[in-house]
């Protein structure tokens, strides 16, 4: 695969931004975009990229007319589709313009759904409020859009709640919705950043295929640089409010001309392993043998039902070494994880920690072993408790395990140079920190108690890419510097690549490979690890080379 070349010179142009200012209302505080503009033509597909905070996700709600009300207000420039300024139509204008010449796909499915309505009359509101149609009239449109995005069984979907579907259906569903009266425009705000690969692969394809089908500009908005070489005929890349570079996909991937589009290219981990180190013999700090969930269901009387969310996971891990644990949504991963670190119980095998079997000990019992096994989440919004500052954060667990107050707070200021935090970050809350800066935090709270194991689950699938690569520097010098073993769970590739000294491939709740990293990612013996090596976005292309990774 290559990069898109395609001229839209003489395609009519669909929105045209000219000089946009978005301020915060009733603040004397700098602009949230300061001048903005920017175009995009029939057919074509512009990506707005950079980080959290650049302006994004505010350049798309002042197109839909959604700024939030008494939070930030357009105070100049154009908005133009089609020809005419959206900033000079009312908000009854705008609602009916909605849908029928611009629509809008947000990050997150579920909450932009309502739960307590099936998803076939949730679609059906935008014809009741747009269109004069028939019920059955509607109804046929509904289930031919739904068609149209590959859902299956559509008839069963549309009688479905959002909770009753998967995450890659819940976004068919919103991409049904928003095209069902074919907009002139569309803008996808993050739609693909929760998905597995091979879903969201699925996704990009079908906002393609549905984009050559009906002519519509698309505005996509990520910070997923491998997404854009997939998708992008023109790139904008974002910075404090500002577009610092424009150009075709190919001009800014290969010669970018703006440092801060160099360094996010630079920041993109590649799909190929990183040199393989040599593993010293050791004995292994944590094994599992033969390791498995079932959750079990049913009444005395009733049905009973079996699901083996993971069984016959095993696998061995030394002092200073990374395991990946990769697949999708579903695979088993994140149940292994909790396994490992007793937050359910499992119902087969053996954990070995330090040679002691720890897979069935009581909460008691767990207790002084917790210290040797400590996890890093998904969330940093919610790992940290937003009422304790992050001194009371960082040293609960050794002031729990008797650790002195003044050692534990010594070890703290260490810890908070070490992961680039100012000493004053101890007086202050998480909310007065950026992601990248919570996560940080919650790595440091994890290795305060010195553990021999750190679990990672997902740590870095929520945050920006040069943040990302700030995240892995991190940990890979607290593993330099302490020897301790991380298991590392993840469905980005490109990152299993950079971390992992071993892999281990999940589908379904079972192993179906492992091995050396390098072995795993670069010779792949599974259809399954093949399938998702094929998905991962820009796997064909060298961000920090700035050079395709095959000819």
């Amino acid at each position: 695969m290559t990069l898109r070349s395609r001229d839209f010179s003489d395609a009519p142009v669909v929105l045209e931004i000219s000089d946009l200012v978005v301020r915060v209302s009733d603040r004397d505080l700098p602009p949230v975009l300061k001048g903005v503009s920017f175009d995009i033509r029939r057919g074509e597909t512009v990506c707005l990229v950079g980080e959290s905070g650049s302006g994004k996700s505010v350049t798309s709600l002042a197109t839909m007319g959604l700024l939030p009300r008494n939070a930030l207000h357009v105070e100049g420039g154009r908005i133009a589709l089609n020809g005419q300024n959206l900033l000079d139509v009312s908000s009854a204008q705008m609602k009916q313009r909605r849908a029928t010449d611009l629509a809008m796909i947000f990050q997150e499915p579920m909450t932009a759904l309502n739960p307590v309505l099936k998803v076939g009359p949730q679609i059906t509101e935008v014809l009741d409020l747009h269109t004069k149609l028939g019920r059955a009239e509607k109804k046929a449109k509904v289930l031919d859009i739904m068609r149209q995005v590959h859902l299956p069984d559509v008839e069963r979907i549309y009688d479905s709640f959002p909770h009753q579907l998967s995450g890659g259906q819940r976004q068919r569903i919103m991409i049904a919705m928003a095209l069902i009266l074919e907009p002139a425009l569309l803008i996808a705000d993050e739609p693909t950043t929760a998905l597995d690969v091979t879903t969201q692969q699925q996704i990009l394809s079908l906002i393609a295929e549905m984009q050559q089908r009906h002519g519509t500009a698309v505005l996509f908005i990520t910070h997923d640089m491998g997404v854009v070489a997939e998708i992008a005929d023109r790139v904008c890349v974002m910075r404090q409010g500002e577009i610092v570079e424009t150009g075709p996909i190919r001009q800014v991937l290969e010669t970018p001309r703006h440092d801060y589009a160099s360094k996010l290219l630079d920041a993109v981990p590649s799909l190929v392993p990183r040199p393989s180190r040599q593993a010293p013999p050791a004995t292994p700090v944590l094994a599992a043998q033969n390791l498995g969930k079932t959750y079990r269901s049913g009444s005395f009387l009733g049905k009973k039902t079996e699901v083996r969310a993971s069984h016959g996971v095993t696998f061995d891990l030394s002092p200073g070494r990374t395991l990946g644990i990769v697949g999708e949504s579903g695979s088993g991963k994140t149940t292994v994880a909790r396994s490992i670190m007793r937050l359910i119980e499992p119902t087969d095998g053996r954990i070995l920690l330090d040679g002691d079997d720890i897979a069935h000990l009581t909460s008691s019992q767990m207790k002084p072993k917790r210290r040797k096994l400590q996890v890093v989440f998904q969330d940093p919004y919610r790992s940290l408790n937003p009422r304790w500052t992050i001194a009371r954060s960082l040293t609960e667990g050794p002031l729990n395990y008797g650790v002195p107050y003044d050692t534990a707070i010594a070890e703290a200021k260490r810890l908070l140079k070490i992961i680039s935090l100012p000493e004053d970050a101890l007086r202050r809350y998480p909310h007065q920190f950026s992601g990248g800066q919570r996560q940080r935090i919650a790595i440091a709270r994890a290795v305060m108690l010195k553990p021999e194991v750190l679990v990672a689950d997902e740590a870095v699938s929520a945050l920006d890419v040069s943040v990302q690569a700030q995240v892995l520097d991190l940990l890979d010098e607290l593993q330099r510097q302490t020897g301790i073993a991380i298991i590392f769970i993840t469905h980005d590739l490109r990152v299993a690549a950079q971390i992992c000294d071993e892999v281990l491939v999940m589908q379904r709740g079972a192993v179906v490979e492992q091995g050396s990293a390098e072995r795993v990612l670069h010779d792949p013996q599974h259809e399954y690890t093949r399938a998702l090596i094929g998905a991962a976005p820009g796997r064909f292309w060298d961000f920090a080379a700035r050079k395709p990774l095959v000819a």
